[in-house]
């Protein structure tokens, strides 16, 4: 079906170019609010009326008449009425609703997936601090940024993935003091323990590796310790690799990879945060006062000037941050997305407003963020606050321990990102239909189910006589399948995967109902057959939407 809109937009493009010119560019279908106005709604005529001064009533029967008597509304639309002020409802003849099954059937995996446009996008997501294990707000980042680059590429988009590594600045030093304390015999609530240092048990794990003088090695490093508890530099590098090393195994746990890891030091070594700040002085975008230089973020919408450079010589925080994004434009990324905590709020205005001080190109709302909310874990009842091992928070892992990768993934991306989530654990181990997940991957299974009982050569369905599937059940599952694309195009437009995991409970309730009013085995051969080509068909989509979120289909449950 999405052909036959296709064709029919075309032809209502045409038509809307004839009653004013331009306006096809506008032509545009909406879903009826209720099922029993038809298939399709046009507004045009209401849209249009206004500038051509004309009542949109009769504006809308000129439309109608111009319509009928297309080639594509002539083959695929069984009426056209008018509704109210001048709405358009448009009937699809059955035969127009069928063509969605021969569809999937053939394009399969790339059923809704748009060719290639010869542009690329950065998604940087995680880039935690290499402090301490990803917590549970990581875990809700990493599932929305792996699932947005899952949404570009089904748009034909090159997507890029990056982590960066804040590998520099205090929360290292913190680290590096923290380890080194528990090298040394110390321990939280020791009246040598600092209040800023960090306190779960993976401090002590770091810290009796390190004594041990064993070695470890990560994404791109290896470092051997030393086993000197005084040699904090030493434990600073030791840490630093122990913990990109706990990461990855967090991030394979969550079947996670990354093109990039971006290194935060590394804009200082290269030079690149210095020759930032000096380009900003040279095109007067920045003053001293008090003994700090200043950015006039002002200038740029921020609500007051910002720090780029202290008192005590050292960079605020926002500066590396102007100088990654800046690489990132010059590696050819003019597309860019950023996912990141709500806490990170305050940096948006400072960062882009650097970013066109600078002068090089980036125009203003470069790059684009995503907040999300962190998120409440309850179990048994009770909110979880404290994993042993971290200290002060429930880690990844633990929650993939407690539940499962799909259960996960697909719980932290069922709201918005800026939506407060409660992790129900009870639930989200639950076999029934209270369980998003289960319901969603249940339906496939009932499918693949099916499909084993009939025991016949799936490749077949595809050239199915379709005429049966003539019914208000079968009519109603075809058309959740053909708003597929439509939706995929408008979740990657928006950022919002949860369009697709409310999309994917919509459609395993359309098959329940559809399995519900209809036996899928029959006697009769052609019912029979076409029967199964429309459930392999739901199959086939519930597992391309389901591999968007990174979520297993599974062919038994």
């Amino acid at each position: 079906m999405p052909s036959v809109k296709q064709q029919l937009l075309a032809a209502l493009a045409a038509e809307l170019d004839r009653l004013s010119p331009g306006a096809g560019e506008k032509a545009a279908f909406e879903s009826p609010k209720q099922a029993a106005h038809g298939d399709l709604a046009c507004t045009a005529a209401m849209q249009l009326a206004k500038p051509l001064k004309a009542n949109p009533r009769q504006l809308a029967q000129q439309l109608q008449a111009a319509l009928a008597a297309t080639p594509a509304f002539g083959q695929w639309v069984q009426a056209i009425e008018i509704a109210g002020p001048g709405f358009l409802n448009i009937r699809l003849h059955p035969a127009a609703k069928q063509q969605v099954v021969r569809e999937v059937l053939s394009q399969r995996e790339r059923y809704g997936m748009q060719p290639a446009r010869g542009e690329k996008i950065l998604v940087e997501f995680v880039s935690a601090n290499p402090t301490g294990p990803l917590h549970v707000g990581h875990g809700r980042q990493a599932a929305l940024g792996d699932a947005i680059c899952h949404l570009f590429a089904t748009q034909g988009w090159r997507v890029h993935r990056e982590f960066y590594y804040n590998d520099a600045g205090v929360q290292i030093d913190t680290l590096a003091r923290s380890v080194q304390l528990r090298a040394q015999g110390f321990k939280p609530g020791d009246a040598e323990w600092p209040e800023a240092a960090y306190n779960g048990d993976y401090i002590q794990d770091i810290a009796d590796d390190f004594l041990a003088r064993k070695s470890v090695r990560a994404d791109d490093r290896e470092f051997s310790a030393s086993g000197d508890a005084d040699d904090l530099a030493g434990i600073r590098q030791f840490a630093v690799a122990y913990l990109r090393r706990e990461q990855d195994k967090d991030l394979q746990a969550f079947n996670l990879r990354f093109d990039q890891y971006y290194l935060e030091s590394s804009l200082y070594t290269s030079g690149r945060v210095e020759a930032t700040v000096q380009r900003l002085v040279a095109h007067g975008k920045t003053y001293e006062h008090d003994g700090a230089l200043w950015l006039r973020t002002t200038g740029y919408g921020d609500d007051k000037d910002r720090v780029m450079r202290k008192s005590d010589g050292g960079y605020t925080y926002f500066v590396p941050d102007v100088a990654y994004h800046i690489t990132k434009w010059e590696r050819g990324f003019h597309k860019a997305v950023n996912i990141q905590g709500t806490d990170h709020h305050g940096t948006i205005a400072r960062v882009r407003a650097g970013l066109r001080a600078a002068e090089v190109g980036i125009p203003a709302g470069y790059p684009d963020y995503v907040l999300h909310t962190m998120v409440r874990v309850v179990r048994g009842g009770q909110e979880v606050k404290i994993s042993k091992r971290a200290g002060s928070y429930v880690t990844l892992r633990d929650l993939i321990e407690w539940t499962s990768q799909d259960a996960v993934r697909f719980f932290l991306l069922s709201r918005k990102p800026d939506t407060e989530y409660t992790f129900d654990v009870d639930l989200a181990v639950q076999k029934n239909n209270d369980n998003p997940v289960y319901y969603v991957q249940y339906a496939h299974a009932r499918i693949r189910s099916v499909l084993e009982a009939w025991g016949g050569d799936a490749a077949a369905l595809a050239g199915a006589d379709l005429a049966p599937l003539d019914t208000p059940a079968a009519q109603a599952l075809m058309l959740q399948l053909a708003r597929y694309p439509d939706m995929l195009a408008a979740a990657a437009q928006d950022f919002a995967p949860h369009d697709v995991t409310f999309y994917l409970r919509e459609l395993a309730a359309s098959y329940h109902s559809y399995y519900d009013a209809e036996r899928i085995l029959v006697d009769d051969e052609t019912v029979r057959t076409a029967r199964l080509a429309l459930v392999a068909a739901t199959a086939r989509v519930l597992h391309n939407g389901l591999s968007v979120l990174g979520v297993s289909a599974p062919a038994r449950m």
